[in-house]
């Protein structure tokens, strides 16, 4: 564990702090790949972070220091537990520092800076919650039969989705995961795309297969889609079953219609959980028809065993650039929505 040595402070506003590690190995780990680790700190929290072996020289103004020193220490917590830092675990927990401080009520983060975020284990990988968002909606998949994942692309809604359908499967928890998306773009007729079901299927449903792979190894995927043990069900063909011991996924939601919806959280079954997941900004439902993802998040929220879980620009993870997208076109659509509403 660190090592607070004696802080240098003065009168005005900046604060400096020195840290010691113990273990030398893993000071480097921390440090990362050509100091990489502390360049994302300084940038994101405005200090300065000089190593000198295993002492790091915080400085800055006293709270981003504090900050930066408990973001350093969480992070070789995870260090000594094990686990491998990268650079997008270094910004999931400065995000995770950042909520705190401003004071966002989430149960999930421990007092006195101990910021603990929530994980998914496969045999193959560990994933680590890199928003607060994403750490609520985590630990809801473990406590809730159905909860839904509403927010903009790249929030890792869908691949967290999977990723916990991937350990209850390992762990023997479930027998069977189901992935389902409705095919919106062929118009639900899936006959006009050549191959057996599967492969008329497989486009839609190409994103959940990626994360499939990340989660578990090639040729135990490839056992588990011919054995039945995962299966591609088209929201189509969902009708009329009843889901047991399984995991049912469904993604791209925002594109069901209200009797698609329904129908498919009817079909949960005994020992099941149900994960929807979708962007209701999105939808590409012919003009006049409901997206049954608005509508069940507005009927269903507050009901007992669901759980709605909201994402927003903020909390996309992918490239830096995709959140200012989205905060481009949100605010767009909101500044249409005002011209319209000032015609009427």
């Amino acid at each position: 564990m660190s090592r607070h040595l004696p802080p240098s402070t003065d009168h005005g506003p900046s604060s400096q702090l020195e840290l010691a590690f113990e273990d030398n190995k893993l000071a480097a780990q921390l440090y990362g790949d050509f100091d990489q680790h502390l360049a994302l700190i300084e940038q994101r929290l405005s200090v300065q972070a000089t190593p000198r072996g295993n002492h790091v020289m915080l400085k800055g103004g006293a709270s981003s220091v504090d900050q930066a020193r408990r973001v350093l220490e969480s992070l070789y917590e995870q260090l000594e537990e094990g686990q491998q830092i990268e650079v997008s675990t270094v910004d999931g927990v400065i995000r995770m520092i950042e909520t705190e401080d401003s004071q966002l009520s989430l149960p999930t983060l421990e007092k006195k800076g101990r910021v603990r975020m929530a994980q998914i284990a496969t045999r193959k990988a560990t994933i680590v919650a890199r928003t607060p968002a994403q750490d609520a909606y985590m630990r809801a998949m473990d406590r809730s039969e159905l909860v839904f994942g509403v927010g903009p692309a790249g929030t890792g809604k869908t691949y967290l989705a999977v990723a916990h359908a991937a350990t209850l499967l390992e762990r023997g928890d479930i027998n069977r995961i189901i992935l389902s998306r409705p095919a919106v773009e062929a118009g639900e007729r899936l006959g006009f795309l050549p191959g057996d079901m599967k492969d008329k299927v497989d486009p839609y449903l190409r994103p959940l297969y990626d994360a499939l792979y990340d989660m578990m190894r090639p040729e135990h995927v490839e056992r588990c889609i011919t054995s039945g043990i995962i299966e591609v069900a088209p929201l189509a063909f969902m009708r009329g079953r009843t889901l047991a011991n399984a995991v049912v996924i469904l993604d791209e939601a925002q594109n069901t219609t209200s009797m698609q919806m329904k129908m498919f959280l009817t079909r949960l079954g005994e020992n099941s959980k149900m994960i929807v997941t979708g962007d209701p900004t999105q939808v590409d439902l012919p003009r006049g028809e409901k997206s049954g993802l608005i509508e069940a998040v507005h009927l269903l929220d507050g009901v007992e065993g669901v759980h709605i879980s909201r994402f927003n620009d903020k909390d996309v993870v992918r490239h830096a650039l995709v959140g200012r997208i989205v905060r481009a076109y949100e605010a767009d659509t909101a500044r249409r929505l005002a011209e319209n509403n000032a015609k009427a």
